[in-house]
C-alpha cells in the first residue's frame, strides 16, 4: 500500500516495513492510527498502533506486558520505539467490538440479545476485568468501543492508554523505551519480573544493549517517571472535538468539560500525577461511563472507577440503550440524580470531601427514578446485577471477582457457548458518522451551561458555587 499524503511516520520505518506489509488504515484518533498488516513471515494479520502520544504508549505496554497470559486482554506480539519516534505496537487484530455488537441487536436482530448471549459477554468482561484489578491496574477507560471481539466470539479488553497501575510498575525490557525527546537522556530500568513466558519480540532503540541493566528503588522509579510526564506539548492547540479516536479506541470521547479545563487541550502529556500524594487525575474516562466521583472532581480513587463503568455496560447490553446518555459533565450528573437521588453523606459517607461537592448544586429530587425503571422487562436478578455497580459509594460496589461467583450466571438459561455468539462483519466505527450517532455525541457546543436556560451562582467563602434546575 503507498503511503498516503502528509506525513506518516510508519511508512518511513524500515525497521516495521521490512516485517509487515501494511494494507490499510483502520482507524485514527487525534493521538494514535491504526492499520491492518500482514506479517510477512507468516501471513498473519495484525493490527499496528502508532501512538503519538508518550506517557500513553508507555502505559499501554505497560499494563498489556503485566496482562500478556490474559485469555480476556489483547495480546501485544512485539512493538518497535525508537529516540523521537512514535511507539507502534504490533496487536492481534479483532475485526469488531462490543458498541457493534449493541448497534447490530438493536437495528437488525428482532429478538435482541438472548439471555444466554449477555450472559458469556459479561462473563468475559468480568474475567478481563478481573485479571486487570488482580494486577492492580485500573483501566479508566472502560465502554463498550474498548471491548473488542474476535471473530470468534471471544471478547478481550483494549486501550490501556489512559490506564493506571496502582502499585509498582514492572515493565519489561525498560530499556526499548526511549527517552521522552526533551527530557532526561539518563537510562533507567526496572529490575525485571521473575521469568514468565513471552511470545514477543521488542525492537531495540539506536545504541542501547539489551543485557545493560540497573537497578532502581521504586521511590527512584516514580520520581524518574514524574520528570518524564511533565512536558511541553509540541503544540498548543485544543482537540478537535470532531475528531473521535474511531477504531483506534485511544482517548475518551465526549469528556471535554468547561473550556478552559479541557482535559484535551495539550493532549494527555499535560497531566502531573504526584505519586506521593497519591492523586490522580479526574480527566479520564468517557462521559456516559463516567464514575459520579470523577465528574466530581475526584484525585483519589481506585479501581472502583472501573466497577460503574461496567454497571452502565450491563444496563446498555440488557436495554441497547446508553444508561446516562449526557450531553455534558453537568448534564450527566443531573441523569444520574434522576435515576439515584441527590448525592449526599447518607448515600456516600464522605462525599463532601470531593474537589467540586460544593461547587455545584441541584434541586432535591426526593423521587428518583431507580435503576429498574431504565431496565423494564428486565429480571430482577438483572437489575439487581446493576444496581450493584452502578451505586455512589465506591466502596459499595461489587468488585468482578465476587460477579464471577454470581448465582446468575450459574442459572438457565445458562450462558451461550463463545462459539454460537452472533458477531457482526464489521466495527461499527468504520461506518462514517456511525460512532456520533451511536454515542450520540454533541460537539456543537463544549460549555455545560449551554444545556440549562437559567443557572444561579452565588459567593462562598471559597469562592462560588452553581446551581442548576
Amino acid at each position: 500500500m503507498d503511503a498516503p499524503s502528509g506525513s506518516w511516520s510508519i511508512y518511513s520505518r524500515k525497521e516495521i516495513t521490512q516485517r509487515y506489509e501494511i494494507l490499510e488504515r483502520v482507524g485514527y484518533g487525534a493521538y494514535s492510527d491504526v492499520y491492518k498488516a500482514r506479517r510477512l513471515s507468516d501471513n498473519l494479520i495484525v493490527a499496528l498502533k502508532e501512538i503519538h502520544d508518550y506517557q500513553s504508549a508507555f502505559r499501554e505496554i505497560e499494563a498489556l506486558q503485566m496482562l500478556q497470559n490474559s485469555p480476556n486482554v489483547i495480546t501485544l506480539l512485539e512493538y518497535f520505539w525508537q529516540e523521537n519516534e512514535d511507539a507502534v505496537l504490533v496487536l492481534e487484530f479483532l475485526r469488531t467490538d462490543l458498541a457493534s455488537v449493541i448497534k447490530e441487536a438493536k437495528k437488525n436482530w428482532e429478538t435482541g440479545l438472548s439471555v444466554g448471549e449477555i450472559k458469556r459477554w459479561m462473563l468475559q468482561i468480568l474475567l478481563g476485568i478481573d485479571a486487570c484489578h488482580r494486577s492492580s491496574i485500573v483501566h479508566r477507560d472502560l465502554k463498550p468501543a474498548n471491548l473488542l471481539i474476535s471473530e470468534d466470539g471471544v471478547l478481550k479488553l483494549a486501550d490501556f492508554g489512559q490506564s493506571r497501575i496502582l502499585l509498582e510498575p514492572c515493565i519489561e525490557n525498560m530499556d526499548n523505551i526511549p527517552p521522552e525527546q526533551n527530557s532526561p537522556t539518563d537510562e533507567w530500568v526496572l529490575q525485571q519480573q521473575p521469568e514468565t513466558t513471552l511470545a514477543t519480540e521488542k525492537s531495540q532503540p539506536e545504541g542501547v544493549e539489551s543485557d545493560e541493566r540497573e537497578t532502581i528503588s521504586k521511590e527512584d522509579y516514580l520520581r524518574e517517571l514524574d520528570r518524564i510526564k511533565v512536558k511541553d506539548p509540541e503544540d498548543g492547540t485544543d482537540k478537535d472535538p470532531n475528531i473521535h479516536d474511531g477504531n483506534t479506541s485511544c482517548f475518551a470521547t465526549g469528556t471535554a468539560s468547561d473550556p478552559e479545563d479541557d482535559p484535551f487541550k495539550n493532549s494527555y502529556t499535560y497531566e502531573v500525577e504526584e505519586h506521593g500524594s497519591g492523586d490522580l487525575t479526574s480527566c479520564v474516562g468517557t462521559r456516559w461511563f463516567k464514575a459520579p466521583e470523577l465528574l466530581y472532581g475526584a484525585v483519589k480513587y481506585g479501581q472502583e472507577i472501573d466497577l460503574w463503568s461496567l454497571g452502565c455496560i450491563f444496563a446498555e447490553l440488557f436495554s441497547l440503550e446508553p444508561l446516562f446518555p449526557g450531553t455534558s459533565d453537568i448534564d450527566q450528573l443531573s441523569r444520574i440524580i434522576n435515576v439515584l437521588g441527590n448525592l449526599s453523606e447518607e448515600t456516600w459517607p464522605g462525599c463532601v470531601k470531593l474537589p467540586d461537592y460544593g461547587k455545584i448544586f441541584f434541586n432535591d429530587n426526593k423521587t428518583p427514578m431507580g435503576i429498574q425503571v431504565c431496565l423494564p422487562n428486565r429480571s430482577a436478578d438483572e437489575v439487581r446485577l446493576v444496581q450493584k455497580l452502578v451505586t455512589y459509594n465506591p466502596a459499595s460496589r461489587a468488585t468482578a471477582m465476587e460477579f464471577l461467583q454470581d448465582n446468575y450466571f450459574r442459572e438457565e438459561p445458562l450462558p451461550a457457548p463463545v462459539n454460537e455468539l452472533r458477531v457482526p462483519l464489521t466495527n461499527s466505527g468504520q461506518d462514517e458518522g456511525s460512532q456520533r450517532e451511536w454515542y450520540n455525541m454533541d460537539v456543537d457546543s463544549d460549555s455545560d451551561f449551554d444545556e440549562f436556560s437559567r443557572v444561579d451562582v452565588s459567593n462562598t467563602d471559597t469562592g462560588f458555587s452553581i446551581r442548576f434546575p
